[in-house]
């Protein structure tokens, strides 16, 4: 059995993890994964949904990877029910690092198609890290889905846990290629650019896609921007 007896260090660290100096709270993420013990488990994760610097939020993350995953990940669950944007979109983060496949059932479309980019794109890369085998495809359906969606920097998350499927990813993107419109055949024709090449630059390739669907030539004619 775990012992989550709190000790006076661990009080220190819940106090610290409150305060209202930035440097201080990222002190004490860090004594908390230095020194990782059960009973800061509920207040490392509580404080990752409020936690208003990213990079005491990192810490955090870091800290709650050094705790037992029978431990986090039931409480990281929970809070993909929240309310708070923050706090599920830190929750999935903190999944995605942890990695363990227990959290993939909690990896629904409700959170693949969240309303909040953040949490959706998080999702996205915690989904692609989680999935079992044999869900691959049902995957690269559902996040097929979402192409064409949001700003460079959302698509190009989409894009990257697109990659990370693999052949799974083929078949949707060629349908969404042919059926999509504009916005979406411009998005997958970058995506299958960084599929061919990881190192591509996802944003001019995003937006001579955009400018060649605009135009209404096939997203892989090299003579249509001429």
């Amino acid at each position: 059995m775990t012992d989550q007896t709190i000790r006076p260090s661990d009080r220190a660290v819940m106090a610290a993890l409150a305060a209202g100096d930035a440097s201080t709270r990222l002190r004490a993420a860090m004594a908390a994964g230095t020194d990782p013990h059960p009973a800061l488990t509920d207040d490392l994760v509580a404080r990752c949904g409020v936690e208003p610097d990213f990079f005491v939020r990192d810490m955090l993350t870091w800290a709650l990877t050094r705790l037992p995953a029978d431990l986090t990940v039931p409480r990281l669950v929970v809070e993909l029910g929240s309310g708070s944007a923050q706090a599920r979109a830190q929750a999935l983060h903190t999944l995605s690092k942890i990695g363990h496949p227990s959290a993939w059932p909690a990896i629904t479309p409700e959170l693949l198609h969240d309303a909040d980019d953040e949490v959706a794109r998080t999702a996205w890369r915690a989904a692609a890290v989680l999935v079992p085998p044999g869900r691959e495809t049902w995957l690269a359906n559902e996040l097929a889905g979402e192409l064409g969606r949001g700003e460079p920097d959302v698509q190009r998350s989409l894009s990257r846990a697109l990659v990370e499927l693999g052949d799974a990813a083929s078949g949707p993107l060629s349908t969404a290629k042919k059926r999509g419109p504009a916005a979406v055949r411009a998005h997958v024709a970058a995506t299958e650019k960084l599929i061919d090449d990881p190192d591509s630059d996802f944003a001019a390739a995003l937006d001579f896609a955009s400018r060649l669907a605009g135009s209404g030539a096939p997203a892989d004619d090299p003579d249509a921007d001429r």
